[in-house]
């Protein structure tokens, strides 16, 4: 079993964010499917940026699609 990442408290400066709406939106899935991938880790994880406020670092979603790309 692949080891479980948690997530980021601290943003890295510069980054752009993204919501759950707005990263399901990205990859045509829905919200669950982007939790499940964080827990499951075979996604980035989320950065908590307050107690209700989760986000993705776009940084790491381009990273993590052209990790995707190579694979393939």
């Amino acid at each position: 079993m692949a080891a479980k990442t948690k997530p980021q408290t601290t943003p890295k400066p510069g980054n752009e964010f993204l919501s759950a709406e707005q990263v399901s939106h990205r990859y045509g899935v829905h919200r669950a499917s982007i939790y499940r991938w964080a827990k499951e880790s075979t996604f980035p994880a989320p950065i908590k940026l307050g107690p209700n406020v989760t986000r993705w670092a776009l940084a790491d979603l381009e990273a993590w699609e052209q990790s995707q790309r190579e694979a393939c």
